[in-house]
């Protein structure tokens, strides 16, 4: 290997490293933690937040905070130079009070040793009918719920930052 793959090896076991570092933090709902891996530019997007600058850390300490039973299982990988993962979330939605097992596979980009891009996708439909009972088995799949529950996470979102100040 020459310096150059050397030094990118080095760089992508950082990334890595970073990435199951952040996941053992959920597990121990240490939010903290899990904000201090983000870049300032960090950008997040998922099937119910799209966050930019210090709103992904937020939104960990809000579900680590309203996710007392949850529990989560992941893993690592490297493909063609970037990071990837997946992960397994248990846990009781807050606003029914019903079971959920989400399952998510997520990717990183990388700037300045921290994460800059993230990106969780997961079954919307499948997620819904289980967090949310028979609406979300009717309408699981429509683009209205969908927007929905995102208007409803972002408020929820901008609530617990103002009352935890957040800036």
């Amino acid at each position: 290997m020459n310096p150059r793959q050397d030094a990118q090896q080095s760089e992508q076991q950082q990334q890595q490293q970073l990435i199951e570092d952040f996941y053992r933090a959920f597990q121990q709902k240490d939010f903290a933690f899990m904000a201090q891996c983000y870049h300032p530019d960090a950008y997040f997007r998922d099937e119910a937040f799209e966050l930019s600058g210090n709103e992904p850390g937020a939104m960990w300490h809000m579900l680590c905070e309203r996710g007392q039973d949850m529990t989560l299982e992941f893993s690592v990988a490297q493909n063609n130079g970037r990071t990837s993962a997946h992960w397994e979330a248990r846990y009781t939605f807050s606003q029914t009070g019903r079971t959920v097992h989400n399952i998510i596979d997520a990717e990183f980009e990388f700037k300045e040793g921290k994460i800059v891009h993230h990106i969780d996708r997961f079954n919307f439909w499948r997620w819904s009918r289980q967090a949310l009972g028979l609406p979300g088995l009717l309408l699981g799949w429509s683009p209205f719920l969908r927007h929905k529950v995102s208007r409803m996470a972002m408020t929820s979102l901008q609530r617990f930052m103002a009352n935890n100040h957040y800036q």
